[in-house]
């Protein structure tokens, strides 16, 4: 490896998490580590630290929590003071000024999970799944103002199976992120400018991108339940419950849309559904099938 550098790590999440081990292993000098501030969780909302500044205060590392980075001008001088050769970026969930941008001396590397320009913005990852891509991947980019509109610096491919999860998808495309950025600063590779042609968006989720349309084809509510599971979550309305659905499969049926074919069945806009997994109000999410043994769906569902 060439010489060892002073960076911050910026990043949030579970997925950043892998990246900061690896820079960390790999003998970077990790001047600080940004997360976003503590928020409340659980049923007591106790202020909980997310999983990248767990992962620093284990590793022993400096923490930062700004609640915003815009328009402070304080947190551009804090952050310009460090004398960082570099700044490595993966989901923190802040977009950084013009200040912060250009104060590190190799710039701003974002681990972005998409093969850009394909799937820029919030949700790459529920979105390749959601529109049946057959494969991902990692692209390191140098960060500029633009959302995701940054040159690439490397990328790395990985494909997307017919029943490929959100969370497997996450943890292989994080897995690749961590080896990908050592990589880039260790051979800092020239950069390559985004293609114009090809471009697309993957919006922020909210809850309501969850509901199952019955309309739809089985098999685009198949993606969708394998891509926002476990977050926001997919449910439809059973009389006078919502339940959640953990898992489906689409299968061959027919019938007006919302009809229960059979006890866990259910009739598409194309197709139907077959629940696997599901979960009542207040309970645990299990098997249909044993959830039927003292429950019937009512025969058509919303």
């Amino acid at each position: 490896m060439t010489a060892r550098l002073r960076l911050a790590f910026m990043g949030s999440p579970d997925f950043s998490v892998p990246a900061l081990r690896a820079l960390h292993g790999a003998g970077h000098q990790i001047a600080c580590v940004y997360t976003q501030p503590p928020k409340p969780a659980g049923r007591g909302q106790r202020e909980t630290p997310c999983p990248v500044h767990r992962a620093a205060l284990e590793l022993g590392l400096p923490v930062r929590t700004p609640a915003r980075v815009k328009r402070d001008a304080a947190e551009h001088a804090a952050f310009a003071a460090l004398d960082l050769d570099v700044a490595v970026v993966a989901a923190y969930g802040l977009i950084l000024p013009p200040a912060m941008l250009a104060a590190p001396r190799r710039g701003c590397l974002n681990i972005h999970a998409s093969l850009l320009p394909r799937w820029r913005g919030a949700g790459p990852i529920q979105a390749a799944i959601l529109a049946g891509d057959t494969e991902s991947g990692i692209t390191i980019m140098q960060m500029e103002e633009g959302l995701d509109t940054g040159p690439m610096l490397l990328a790395e491919a990985t494909p997307i199976g017919p029943r490929t999860t959100t969370p497997e998808l996450h943890d292989a495309l994080a897995e690749i992120g961590a080896r990908l950025i050592l990589r880039v600063l260790d051979e800092n590779p020239p950069s390559v400018p985004q293609p114009e042609a090809g471009v697309t968006y993957a919006p922020k989720l909210s809850k309501a991108d969850g509901r199952i349309d019955w309309t739809q084809p089985a098999t685009a509510l198949d993606r969708r339940i394998r891509a926002l599971t476990p977050w926001p979550g997919c449910f439809f309305q059973a009389g006078a419950e919502v339940l959640r659905v953990h898992a489906a499969e689409a299968v061959p049926g027919s019938g007006a849309p919302g009809t229960l074919l059979a006890p866990d069945v259910v009739a598409c806009g194309a197709g139907a559904l077959h629940l696997l997994r599901l979960q009542r109000p207040g309970r645990a999410a299990m098997p249909t099938a044993d959830l039927l043994r003292g429950y019937s769906l009512p025969t058509q569902l919303s």
